[in-house]
């Protein structure tokens, strides 16, 4: 599956050879062609799209959206200073940060395209498959590679699933898009059973790790939870089941209904016990002996990542961290919120919020891409993680450096303490940018981030997930939040519902609507009055998503339409 034993350049990250290169070059040109015939002319919009989209360019409200790639969330700090120059050049400025670990640029001028792609292909970069009936980005635990728990590194597998997948000849036009999560830890952090294939891995009966593999969940306007397919699917055989079930899936799935044409409706059609026995059938009847997984592949494809070389003295910097901890609460706030245990004594794992006070969750400046391309190479090997929560994670910083690294991101506005909470809002750019949304998601999300922005509310509530979306598509998964808001169109003004309950990891739930929509102004009010109560309702050391699962929804719902 690689295609040479060349050594990799970056820590982190997958690194390309001549073939890889050579194909994205001739990409761009190809693209570059297309473009020029649909400035003069010869080609229409219509015929145009298609070619657009499987280079990852959108046609949006204002202007153009070019979503790049990030595979798994993987970027090298050279990579970084790339997109900050794009956002800088051919942008406003800025880049947003997607729940698919991408990265969009809202205001793409079409003939700028080709050059930018060039650019991009110079940093081993692109936005293949970034749209379309296809396989889309394979996303993976933002700890992956560094986390205590881990199985496997996930990164390697992503990588096989990237390659199996890229203009894979029968999967290019699928009846709808394809999204594949996958953990390396049996820990959801994936949001497995909201994918349409999500991996899970875990240690096997002998010790060996094995996936356990879930089919048919996705949001949008038919929200549903992916059931389990197979508990012990052993490496060898990952590349042959996916390509069993995307078969079934492409024989079957429907292509005379856009909003019955994802593989959950054919799930649920079937039934898992119909559906299991198709898959199975089509995995039996395969030569698997094409797809195996031999472990000498897997063994090359990982040598293609570099590894870090972590310092001998490190495992001591832990006494260091609990002095500077002692002394400075702020600091301790953040510490405990922001980063997460490492494989290696004396490292952690950080996330560097991109959701300060009044911010857009998400939205990054260049000058931020270019800092945290700097704090990449001084603490963390050079390395970067976007993550589907639309943050960005350091994967191995020494103890005795995160205070350090804190006061550095705190001066540029990145050292918000805040991952987890009400604050750590995921929502997609709704109706400010997207033709498909009915309410604007980023000024609900800057006045609530504003309302909860007391160093000190945010960690008395505790864990709390917070998703926006401003249209059915669910892009910013409010069905999966503890609160989520829908942006709706009523009777021609912007309005917005609230749903409770939802969650997206090992006891996956879809949030309900409580009740009819709101104004935005209103609806703020009525999350600050859900939240007063859950501080009321809850018992000692009770989240708010086990207190509305005890409670129910009625008291928040009646708290949420209170009249003064």
């Amino acid at each position: 599956m690689p295609h040479s034993s060349q050594p990799p350049a970056d820590v982190g990250r997958y690194a390309y050879d001549t073939v890889d290169r050579t194909f994205l070059k001739q990409r761009v040109e190809q693209f570059r062609d297309q473009v020029q015939r649909r400035i003069s002319g010869a080609l229409s919009e219509d015929e145009f799209k298609p070619l657009r989209l499987m280079n990852g360019l959108y046609l949006q409200l204002h202007a153009y959206m070019l979503r790049v790639a990030i595979p798994y969330g993987i970027v090298s700090a050279a990579q970084m200073r790339t997109l900050a120059l794009i956002a800088r050049r051919y942008d406003r400025d800025y880049g947003h940060f997607t729940t698919r670990q991408n990265i969009q640029f809202n205001w793409i001028r079409l003939e700028d395209t080709p050059d930018i792609l060039n650019i991009l292909a110079d940093a081993e970069m692109h936005a293949i498959q970034t749209s379309g009936n296809c396989i889309r980005n394979v996303t993976s635990d933002q700890f992956a590679g560094a986390a205590r728990d881990e199985v496997l590194d996930p990164r390697v597998h992503a990588e096989i699933l990237r390659q199996w997948s890229t203009l894979h000849p029968e999967f290019t036009f699928l009846p709808r898009k394809f999204k594949i999560a996958i953990s390396g830890s049996a820990q959801d952090r994936v949001a497995a059973r909201f994918h349409d294939i999500g991996l899970l891995a875990r240690k096997g009966d002998n010790g060996r790790a094995v996936f356990e593999v879930y089919v048919g969940g996705g949001l949008g306007r038919t929200p549903i939870i992916g059931v389990k397919l197979r508990d012990d699917l052993p490496e060898e055989d990952l590349i042959a089941y996916l390509e069993a079930v995307l078969r079934v899936y492409n024989a079957y799935g429907r292509r005379d209904n856009i909003y019955k044409a994802r593989i959950k409706i054919l799930v649920q059609a079937l039934g898992l016990g119909a559906f299991r026995d198709q898959v199975n059938a089509e995995f039996m009847a395969m030569d698997r002996s094409r797809y195996r997984l031999q472990p000498q592949v897997v063994a090359a494809i990982r040598a293609r990542f570099a590894t870090p070389v972590f310092a001998a003295d490190a495992a001591a910097s832990s006494a260091q961290l609990a002095t500077q901890t002692k002394a400075d609460p702020a600091f301790a706030a953040w510490v405990g919120t922001n980063t997460h245990p490492h494989q290696q004594d004396g490292y952690c794992s950080v996330t560097i919020s991109c959701k300060p006070s009044g911010g857009i969750p998400g939205d990054v400046t260049s000058a931020q891409m270019d800092l945290l391309a700097d704090l990449a190479e001084q603490y963390s090997f050079g390395e970067l993680r976007i993550t589907h929560l639309q943050n960005v994670v350091f994967g191995h910083v020494r103890k005795d450096q995160l205070f350090a690294l804190w006061q550095v991101l705190t001066a540029h506005g990145l050292g918000t303490a805040n991952v987890g909470m009400i604050t750590d809002i995921i929502a997609c750019p709704g109706l400010d940018y997207c033709a498909l949304a009915n309410a604007r998601s980023i000024p609900i999300a800057q006045k609530l981030s504003q309302r909860f922005s007391n160093a000190a509310l945010p960690h008395e509530i505790g864990a709390l997930r917070l998703n926006i979306s401003g249209c059915i598509n669910a892009c910013g998964h409010h069905h999966a939040g503890h609160i989520g808001i829908l942006g709706v169109d009523k009777r021609g003004e912007e309005a917005f519902q609230i749903t409770l309950g939802g969650n997206s990891g090992e006891d996956a739930s879809i949030g309900q609507i409580i009740g009819s929509a709101m104004s935005e102004d209103e609806t703020v009010d009525a999350i600050a009055r859900i939240v007063d109560t859950y501080l009321v309702q809850r018992k000692p050391g009770e989240r708010f998503i086990e207190t509305c699962r005890r409670l129910g929804a009625a008291p928040f719902k009646d708290a949420a339409y209170a009249t003064a």
